[in-house]
């Protein structure tokens, strides 16, 4: 059993006396606190928060990071307060306990916006000080590591939020150690049954080969010896989960994985690596469409490394990594690296990542700040969680990190949030390409603005970062409120005018109660609540008037369509009006406007709330163009369809779909017209009569389908 001794003969190793003294002292602290608490495994409590320390000596984390580990449960599960903390151990440590204590009641069951909600809290909590995760990593190992007192629910609910959050964080701040210990800990108590078959294939196929390996190794070392290049060589295996999730989402056997086995090279200098690149394909062949430089174009965690599969004397494929020792250390224990190279004041790439981990946790401050719930925002960050990076350049050589499958929306946040709003267009690698296209690594991005511009709602459907959906979905929702408001103050004065008053006449006294009625806090909420359909201009302005003469009621006048209503007024896809058309409007609740054809069946279904029934008319200035299907009988002879088509070809009016409904001597098919008006409707109609195999067209919204 480890000591405390054992945890100060560390830390001593690269912290001052004092600071080891102050670890100590914690420790006889926690003792204390805990006293008489024992784990589920049956040993004192304090043996817990010890092996905590020592994960995070391991990191080489700062005295004020170790001694909240240390005390990390003391506020959670003893009586001392952290006032008491910052008294002992100062503000800084108080503060850091607190953190991990909040995030102690984090438990991630099956009821995903309770996950949401606790995943929100944890992201705040990174926020304030990255070590507060840090110290919840760790906490996570080791209570990984002695899962087995725990009952066999438990085990599999912790295991799986462990895969689903814990080890993507611990991947994202670079601690792949952490991030191995976790998923291979998490894959046995989750699937126990998989993972000792993979293990017990993996034995068989490449067990017997420590021998081949130690020859390879000492093969590749005399051969670099040979050109003067100091390094160290180390062959692994690569862990089971790792694995496991090849497998699954590329669909193959153990046998069709490449790189089961792997060489880390590790030199003294960054030219060096590529000097090692040379020899490595030198001496084996390598495979086509496998090498990545990591180190010119860093992951978003850090991670540097030069990448190449080549094939080994046995014929097995090899997954060589090269890079330097400081990489190397980022690399197993990403932001981590930051307190190593610190407390031996050194910087450098070391400091680079911890500039990247922060910069992550900032950008999910900026995602939670716009996000309007728990759970848009877990939705937002997913993508976040699980990148697998393509990097592309702006126009004057900045490289962008995104995610697999980001389009140029995504680039365009990336850059700036301002950018993203503005953007029309793109160009890559200096030719026009829609929005929608998914970019590769090392294309060139131009993007192009317009003041006037602003987000649509289709890019929500290929937009794939969170810093774009988040910003999108807010600027959207900021635009509906206006647009709401302003719509419901047509309504209102509308439904005002048939009192003989307006909204600017209304007294304080009378806007009041009416706000009181409906729980709301301003008259813009009462605007907007109108225009979004939740509550009807007429109903709230008779409450308005509730003693006014039924009498002395004037008709409201007819409400004007001019299409600037955005998304508060749509048209019924049931009848499809066109300008010009005689129709009426249904408000319905969250959707505005719903307008219809005056001789739509559907119509009479909603005469029964006759509050919600307007009288609709068509503004002079409308130029909006609405889809109309037409349904065109004809004689069914060789070209018909294509007569058909051609003859409305020299119109300014575009075909969307054609689709035969019925065949026979006599067939039926349905044209959807994109109109701007009934007198472009009478045109179109007219030439497609005019062709001599037409029978008979009809408008489908008139006669039914």
């Amino acid at each position: 059993m480890s000591t405390i001794e054992q945890l100060a003969e560390t830390l001593s190793q690269y912290l001052p006396y004092e600071q080891v003294a102050t670890v100590k002292r914690a420790y006889y602290y926690a003792e204390q606190a805990h006293d008489g608490q024992k784990r589920k495994s049956g040993e004192h409590y304090v043996t817990h928060p010890l092996a905590v320390a020592f994960i995070l000596a391991d990191l080489r984390m700062d005295c004020e990071g170790l001694t909240a580990a240390l005390l990390h449960d003391v506020i959670e599960d003893t009586g001392i307060s952290r006032e008491s903390l910052a008294e002992q151990f100062g503000e800084g440590v108080a503060g850091l306990v607190d953190g991990v204590s909040k995030l102690t009641h984090l438990e991630f069951n099956s009821q995903l916006e309770k996950q949401a909600h606790n995943f929100q809290k944890m992201a705040m909590a990174m926020a304030d000080d990255i070590r507060v995760i840090m110290v919840k990593l760790a906490d996570r190992l080791h209570n990984m590591r002695t899962l087995d007192a725990m009952p066999g629910h438990k085990k599999r609910r912790i295991a799986r939020e462990t895969l689903d959050i814990y080890a993507p964080i611990a991947n994202r701040l670079g601690m792949y150690d952490v991030k191995v210990d976790l998923e291979s800990l998490a894959f046995e108590a989750y699937y126990p049954m998989r993972s000792r078959m993979l293990k017990r294939a993996i034995n068989k196929r490449y067990g017997q080969r420590e021998k081949a390996m130690q020859k390879l190794e000492d093969f590749i070392r005399s051969e670099l010896a040979a050109d003067y290049i100091d390094s160290s060589i180390s062959i692994r295996e690569k862990h089971t989960y790792s694995i496991y999730q090849k497998m699954k989402k590329k669909r193959r056997s153990l046998e069709e994985i490449m790189d089961v086995m792997g060489v880390r090279i590790v030199t003294d200098r960054q030219d060096s690596c590529y000097r090692i690149l040379g020899v490595v394909h030198a001496l084996f062949k390598p495979i086509e469409g496998r090498f990545k430089d990591y180190i010119a174009v860093p992951k978003s965690n850090g991670y540097q490394s030069l990448h190449t599969t080549v094939l080994g004397n046995n014929g097995l494929p090899l997954e060589v990594q090269i890079r330097t020792q400081e990489m190397d250390v980022v690399a197993i224990n990403g932001i981590a690296a930051h307190w190593s190279y610190k407390s031996n004041g050194q910087s450098g790439i070391s400091q680079t990542n911890h500039e990247r981990a922060t910069k992550w946790v900032k950008s999910l401050l900026e995602i939670q700040e716009k996000a309007h719930n728990p759970m848009e925002f877990i939705d937002n960050v997913k993508s976040d969680l699980f990148p697998d990076e393509v990097y592309v350049f702006t126009p004057k050589g900045q490289i962008i990190e995104l995610p697999s499958g980001a389009t140029p929306v995504d680039f365009a946040y990336g850059v700036h949030t301002e950018i993203g709003n503005t953007c029309i267009s793109c160009r890559i690698n200096r030719r026009l390409a829609p929005l929608s296209t998914q970019l590769e690594s090392g294309q060139t991005v131009e993007i192009i603005t317009a003041k006037s511009a602003q987000p649509n709602v289709a890019w929500l459907s290929f937009a794939i970062t969170g810093k774009a959906r988040t910003n999108i979905r807010h600027y959207l929702k900021t635009k509906q409120r206006e647009n709401a408001i302003s719509f419901g103050y047509r309504l209102l004065t509308r439904s005002l005018n048939a009192f003989n008053s307006t909204i600017e006449e209304l007294t304080q006294e009378q806007v009041q109660v009416v706000l009181e009625h409906y729980q709301l806090e301003s008259m813009d909420d009462l605007l907007e609540s109108i225009g979004k359909g939740r509550h009807v201009g007429y109903v709230v302005a008779r409450q308005l008037f509730p003693n006014f003469n039924e009498d002395e009621l004037t008709t409201p006048k007819s409400f004007k369509v001019n299409g600037s209503e955005g998304m508060l007024i749509s048209y019924a896809k049931c009848c499809s009006p066109i300008p010009g058309d005689p129709i009426v409007g249904y408000v319905q609740v969250e959707k505005g406007i719903i307008i219809h054809h005056q001789n739509c069946p559907n119509i009479q279904d909603h005469l029964s709330n006759p509050e919600r029934y307007i009288r609709m008319t068509w503004s002079k200035e409308i130029e909006e163009e609405l889809n109309v299907s037409l349904i065109v009988s004809y004689v069914n002879e060789r070209g018909a369809v294509a007569k058909i088509a051609s003859s409305i070809t020299d119109t300014d009016f575009q075909v969307s779909n054609l689709d035969i409904i019925e065949r026979g001597k006599i067939s039926r098919l349905r044209l959807n017209i994109a109109i701007s008006s009934r007198v472009g409707l009478a045109d179109v109609m007219r030439r497609i009569k005019a062709v001599r195999c037409v029978e008979k067209v009809t408008r489908e919204t008139l006669v039914g389908r």
